[in-house]
């Protein structure tokens, strides 16, 4: 329980249903969905549909959704990839020759095409009870109406204008300056889309005017996108993967998302006794560090569209996280990852909810980089996002970026079971950070037995580009101290990630929802 002198927020309590998003007025909207008869998959779709309005910079019709899901009355769960593919015309070797060792961040090469909207219809189409006109109407009448631009929208927004492009200044600027906190921000020619989406489902944004929109947009910015791309694209069912972390089931997304560093950090720390450790000290700091520099390592080597994989098998063993923890010295940090391990291998918004029937929704969705790769649609102003920048152009990697080919993801919804019962939906927010993210959750919950929204708001720490980036939540000391380990410390100029989660607690039939100041959002039930 947390400390009530302290300034904070207690975890929310519900029977009948719950969500946890990043946005009020997202949850708001999901929660009106359950209350007027739609089940957890209609609330979540509609609450997405409107962060992609609330906070565009994050996310947009533009970007990709990945998706678990347990149906009523199961603890099954299924996954949905809504994640797009490369344009045909994408090639490494044209990259390579043209002076690229990296894909450019904004640039059309950086834009593959839009998943997102295939999977909210396939979503409504397969789960959902109200279709997709239920689910999409609050996000048509705010884009319309316009929305005030919350604080940490604005000063995100306000850190990020200039990534935006041409015509997307136009749409996503006010009076070509960034909105302050209270400015409305409105999306009348995005509500058109959406209408032509409630209409049409699918075909009413991957084909037609919407679609001719975009692919002139792409290929005047100098991209090889065809209709023919958009057409094509459909997501995915797959199998989740599954790992586990002292009797509690980490249940993960499978490649191309990089949910398996999150099992494989999480297998890692199972060789180290956090529990006797301070939970916000600088020991434990110290070996989860090492231990993520050991896991992303891994990740950049492994981690492709899933018909390129070759080690997942190597990346979710046990054996395999035994001998990296070996690797860890507990007093001093490691300066060359990748050469350590060698021996061994051969932005976002999340939406979690939970209905009356108990079906639970753990969906992500994002456009990459903040404002994506920067570039909109002329007509619509459909942002677009940068996931090709996941890809490497590595000669024979298996995430060589490719036509038809799918990057390497960042984004990854969770959810948790023990001894075989669904116990928790979650997400963190955050790109790279994710897997960081839920695992540093899952420990505070089950090391340290910190309640969800106490286990939530805990100052993080991130390994990343040679630094170790520690909140300012952190202690003067503890800095001092992991500098002296090695760790060359800096304060983020911005917090880590973003948590969202709702815990079921069977026994009492009560829902326990928890949601991350970082951002503006909130928990709320009925």
């Amino acid at each position: 329980m947390r400390d009530f002198h302290l300034p904070g927020r207690s975890t929310v309590h519900a029977l009948n249903g719950m969500c946890a998003t990043s946005h009020p007025l997202a949850a708001r909207v999901a929660i009106q969905m359950l209350e007027n008869g739609g089940n957890a998959v209609d609330a979540a779709v509609a609450g997405a549909a409107l962060l992609g309005i609330c906070e565009p910079h994050m996310t947009g019709l533009g970007g990709d959704s990945f998706v678990l899901l347990k149906p009523a009355g199961e603890d099954r769960i299924v996954a949905l990839n809504g994640s797009g593919r490369a344009p045909a015309g994408l090639d490494a070797e044209t990259l390579r020759a043209a002076g690229h060792a990296e894909i450019p961040v904004h640039s059309p090469h950086a834009v593959t095409i839009p998943g997102a909207v295939d999977c909210f219809c396939r979503l409504v189409q397969d789960w959902g009870r109200q279709g997709l006109h239920a689910s999409l109407a609050p996000a048509i009448h705010y884009a319309e109406q316009g929305i005030p631009v919350a604080p940490r929208v604005a000063a995100d927004w306000a850190r990020s204008a200039g990534f935006l492009r041409q015509d997307a200044r136009n749409f996503y600027l006010l009076q070509g300056q960034p909105p302050t906190p209270g400015s409305v921000f409105r999306a009348p020619a995005q509500a058109e889309v959406l209408r032509r989406i409630a209409a049409e489902g699918r075909a009413g944004f991957y084909e037609g005017e919407v679609a001719e929109d975009m692919v002139q947009s792409l290929r005047a910015a100098g991209g090889t996108h065809t209709a023919e791309d958009f057409a094509a694209t459909a997501c995915e069912y797959t199998e989740p993967i599954i790992g586990s972390y002292k009797g509690i089931e980490l249940i993960e997304h499978p490649p191309n998302g990089q949910g398996a560093t999150a099992i494989l950090l999480a297998n890692i720390l199972k060789n180290f006794d956090l529990p006797a450790l301070n939970p916000f000290g600088a020991r434990r700091a110290h070996i989860e560090a090492e231990a993520a520099k050991l896991a992303y390592d891994a990740r950049d080597r492994f981690i492709a569209d899933m018909q390129h994989v070759q080690n997942l098998r190597h990346m979710l063993s046990e054996q395999t996280a035994a001998t990296l923890a070996a690797l860890v010295d507990p007093d001093r940090a490691m300066a060359d990852p990748r050469g350590l391990s060698q021996h061994v291998h051969r932005e976002t918004v999340y939406i979690t909810v939970v209905d009356q029937d108990r079906m639970a929704v753990s969906l992500i969705y994002s456009i990459y980089h903040a404002f994506g790769s920067g570039i909109a649609s002329s007509r619509f102003g459909i942002l677009f996002q940068n996931r090709g920048a996941g890809f490497t152009l590595e000669r024979g990697h298996p995430n060589e970026a490719a036509g038809g080919k799918r990057p390497m993801h960042t984004i990854i919804p969770a959810m948790l079971r023990q001894k075989g019962r669904f116990c928790m939906p979650f997400g963190v927010m955050g790109g790279a950070y994710q897997p960081c993210g839920h695992v540093r959750l899952i420990s505070n919950l089950i090391d340290y037995g910190l309640d969800l929204q106490t286990a939530i708001d805990g100052p993080r720490s991130f390994p990343e580009k040679g630094l170790l980036q520690l909140e300012r939540g952190y202690a003067a000391d503890v800095r001092e101290r992991l500098a002296g380990m090695g760790h060359r410390v800096v304060v983020p100029e911005m917090p880590l990630g973003g948590a969202q989660a709702i815990e079921i607690n069977e026994e009492a039939g009560v829902l326990v929802g928890a949601s991350d100041p970082r951002k503006d959002g909130c928990a709320l039930g009925y």
